[in-house]
C-alpha cells in the first residue's frame, strides 16, 4: 500500500492536469462557494507546477530555443481563447480588455520576468550573460509589436477613443502574423544559435552535444498533459476570477487590476520555468521565454480579436493612455541598454523590478 501511494505521489504531474480539468468540468460557469475556491487555487497552484515539468521534458527533448517556443505559444494560444471567450460575455464593459491583458502580459514579461531572472542569475553566478543578438532581435519584435498594436489607435484621428477602423485593424493583425512569422523563423532556423544558451565564457551551449533527452513517446505525454494543464490553469483563473473581481471592488480598486491578477496567474507557468533555467546559468533560455511570450501575446492576440470582432458587439479600444505609455516607452529603453551589453548585474534585474512594481502601483492607484 505504501508503495503504491509512493509511486501515484511520483506520478503527481499526470494526476494534477487530469483533476484541473474535471474540477474545471464541475465547475465552469458557477458561482463557487469559498471551500471551493480553496480546493480550486490548491489544484490551480498544482496544474502550475505540472505545466512548468512537462514544459521542461518537451525542452529536453526537442532542445533549445524550440522548448521556450512550445511553452510561450501554448500559454498565448489559450490565453488568447480566454480573453476572446470574456470579450464574448462580457460587452460594452469588456472594451478594453485585450488591451489591458496584452499590455499586463508585456510589463509582467519584460520587467516581472526578465527582472526576476536577471537578478537570480547576476547574484548566483555574479553576472548574467546571454546572446545580445537574439535577444535584441526579440525586444525589437516586441517594441514594433506593442506600437503598432497598442499605442498607433491612441493617435489615429479616423476613429477617435483609442480605436482602430476596420482596414487599420487588419493592417495591424496581418503585420502582427507576418512579424511573429518572421521572428519564429529567424529564431528556429536561419539564426538559431543566438537564441541558445551561453557559457560564462560566452561560448554556446548547444542542447545536441548534451545527453540524450526523453524518448519520443515521453515527450508526446507529456505534450498532451502540458495542453491538459494549461487549459486547466486557464480555465480555473477564469472560475476563480468573480471571486478576485469582488475581492478588488471591496478593496476599493480598479477593475483593471482583475486582468492584472489573472494574468499573473496565467503567466506564472513560465515565471517559474524561466527562473529554473536561470538556476542552471541557461539566462538566454529565460530571456526566451520572457520575450517570446510578450511577442506571441500581441502577435497572436491582435489578430485574433481582429477575427472575433466581426461578431462582437461594442468597440474595441486598443489604445494606451499616457501613463502606459510612458512605461512602455521606459521599459523598451531600460531593456535596450540591459541587452547591449551581453552581460547584467543585479542592477539591471533590480531596475526591471522597480519599473514593473511602478505598474502594480500605477494599476491599483492609477
Amino acid at each position: 500500500m505504501v508503495t503504491r501511494l509512493r509511486a501515484l505521489g511520483m506520478q503527481w504531474t499526470a494526476v494534477v492536469p487530469i483533476l484541473a480539468i474535471v474540477l474545471l468540468a464541475f465547475t465552469w460557469g458557477r458561482d463557487l462557494p469559498g471551500l471551493l475556491v480553496a480546493l480550486v487555487t490548491v489544484i490551480l497552484a498544482g496544474a502550475v507546477l505540472a505545466a512548468v515539468h512537462h514544459a521542461e521534458v518537451i525542452a529536453h527533448r526537442v532542445g533549445e530555443p524550440f522548448g521556450s517556443l512550445v511553452l510561450a505559444v501554448a500559454v498565448t494560444i489559450i490565453e488568447v481563447a480566454l480573453i476572446v471567450t470574456l470579450m464574448a460575455d462580457g460587452g460594452d464593459k469588456s472594451a478594453t480588455l485585450a488591451r489591458d491583458t496584452v499590455f499586463a502580459a508585456v510589463m509582467i514579461t519584460c520587467n516581472g520576468i526578465v527582472g526576476l531572472c536577471l537578478l537570480v542569475g547576476a547574484l548566483r553566478h555574479r553576472t548574467a550573460v546571454f546572446n545580445p543578438e537574439g535577444t535584441g532581435a526579440a525586444l525589437a519584435t516586441v517594441a514594433t509589436l506593442a506600437t503598432l498594436c497598442l499605442v498607433l489607435p491612441t493617435f489615429t484621428t479616423t476613429k477617435e477613443g483609442g480605436e482602430f477602423t476596420t482596414s487599420q485593424l487588419t493592417f495591424a493583425a496581418i503585420a502582427s502574423i507576418i512579424l511573429y512569422g518572421l521572428f519564429v523563423t529567424t529564431q528556429t532556423v536561419r539564426h538559431r544559435d543566438y537564441f541558445l544558451p551561453l557559457t560564462r565564457q560566452g561560448d554556446v551551449i548547444d542542447a545536441d552535444s548534451h545527453a540524450e533527452g526523453p524518448s519520443a513517446r515521453k515527450a508526446l505525454t507529456s505534450l498532451g498533459l502540458l495542453a491538459l494543464a494549461l487549459v486547466g490553469v486557464v480555465g480555473l483563473a477564469k472560475g476563480v476570477s468573480p471571486t478576485i473581481e469582488s475581492g478588488v471592488e471591496s478593496a476599493g480598486m480598479p477593475h483593471a487590476v482583475v486582468g492584472v491578477i489573472i494574468a499573473l496567474l496565467v503567466l506564472l507557468p513560465e515565471t517559474i520555468a524561466a527562473v529554473r533555467a536561470t538556476r542552471r546559468e541557461r539566462v538566454q533560455t529565460s530571456l526566451n521565454l520572457a520575450l517570446g511570450s510578450a511577442m506571441a501575446s500581441i502577435g497572436l492576440t491582435i489578430p485574433a480579436v481582429a477575427v472575433a470582432s466581426v461578431w462582437l458587439s461594442g468597440p474595441l479600444v486598443l489604445g494606451l493612455g499616457s501613463t502606459h505609455m510612458v512605461l512602455l516607452a521606459l521599459t523598451v529603453v531600460v531593456s535596450t541598454l540591459t541587452i547591449v551589453p551581453g552581460r547584467a548585474t543585479p542592477l539591471q534585474g533590480g531596475v526591471h523590478l522597480v519599473l514593473f512594481a511602478a505598474y502594480l502601483e500605477l494599476a491599483i492607484n492609477p
